[in-house]
């Protein structure tokens, strides 16, 4: 375990700097494509909100004193936010009542589950079916629907409204251990993420390329965007995966096989088998390539517990490969 010392955690006052610089970059890119007027205001306030769900309740200090004050009873209380959210802008839009029904579903669903596992040891049924229904509507891209404007902000609203559900459930309501759902940067954390990165980088790129399923292609273009990009995949694509399959499916599957090895392996295939719808159907490059993804990402987190380093490894891959590969 790292000591004090060796430990530092995301401060309360970076985070509020992150979230503002975020939300503000997004109102004025929204505003730039054409975007304006009180439906604009209300989606970019959901997202904002949604977004500082995400990563307030990441900041140790919040997290500790938050599940410290709301207490296991009134955990159930938590979804209350990503539903009181979600119902202002489908209302607002002027969403068709089925989506507004179905998205309310989503967001209740996982957190009356988990009120039936009260008392039960971690990996009870309840934890694997809220799992499902939390991942299942992403996957086959249902909850898309509930989202249509703006367009731009279709898939983070996705995201967030799924990340909410998920920490609100999992993380406040079942109390579910070693989640890791925590910013902070402790000792170790830098070797095992420059080590994974580095051995997963040197398999991938050449069976990547010997499968053709990547070229190597620098754009001068993309590079010029990779700030965008980053944004995007650390916060509403490597963060989130790694919440779902490693900080929930790989610690739930560990514990249920009762062996950290099996539960790594077992998530891992899981991970990559979710990548198979990607165009051409059946993707199984893309499946392959994913597992051996999975692994190294299990294995940043099998090692300290955080989705810290399994997060910016991930990232690292998302972005070198849309920066430098095809």
């Amino acid at each position: 375990m790292a000591t004090p010392s060796s430990s530092r955690d995301l401060p309360i006052s970076l985070a509020i700097a992150v979230w503002t610089a975020i939300v503000a970059l997004a109102a004025v890119y929204a505003m730039l494509i054409g975007f304006g007027g009180p439906r604009l205001v209300l989606a970019l306030g959901v997202t904002a909100v949604l977004f500082g769900f995400e990563l307030f309740l990441a900041v140790p200090r919040i997290q500790s004193a938050l599940r410290t004050s709301v207490g296991a009873r009134l955990g159930v209380l938590a979804p209350l936010v990503p539903l009181g959210l979600f119902l202002l802008y489908s209302v607002s839009i002027g969403n068709r009542t089925w989506f507004t029904v179905a998205g309310a579903a989503y967001v209740i669903a996982p957190a009356l589950i988990l009120s039936a596992s009260t008392g039960k040891a971690t990996g009870a049924w309840e934890d694997y079916l809220a799992l499902v229904v939390l991942w299942l509507p992403v996957e086959f891209r249902w909850m898309y629907h509930l989202f249509p404007y703006p367009p731009p902000l279709t898939h983070t609203l996705t995201i967030l409204l799924t990340l909410s559900t998920g920490v609100a459930a999992f993380v406040l309501l079942r109390r579910l251990d070693d989640v890791g759902y925590a910013i902070d940067w402790r000792s170790g954390y830098f070797a095992h993420f420059a080590i994974l990165f580095i051995v997963f980088a040197a398999i991938a790129i050449p069976l990547g390329m010997k499968m053709h399923f990547i070229t190597w292609a620098p754009s001068l273009g993309r590079l010029r965007a990779a700030p965008l990009t980053i944004i995007g995949i650390l916060f509403f694509t490597a963060w989130p995966e790694e919440f779902l399959f490693r900080g929930l499916l790989q610690n739930l599957l560990s514990k249920t096989l009762k062996s950290s090895w099996l539960g790594l392996f077992a998530a891992a295939i899981i991970f990559g088998l979710s990548h198979i719808l990607h165009a051409p159907f059946p993707n199984w490059k893309y499946v392959a390539l994913a597992c051996i993804a999975g692994v190294f990402y299990g294995l940043a987190w099998m090692r300290t517990r955080s989705l810290v380093p399994g997060v910016l490894i991930h990232a690292l891959v998302d972005i070198s490969w849309h920066v430098l590969f095809r």
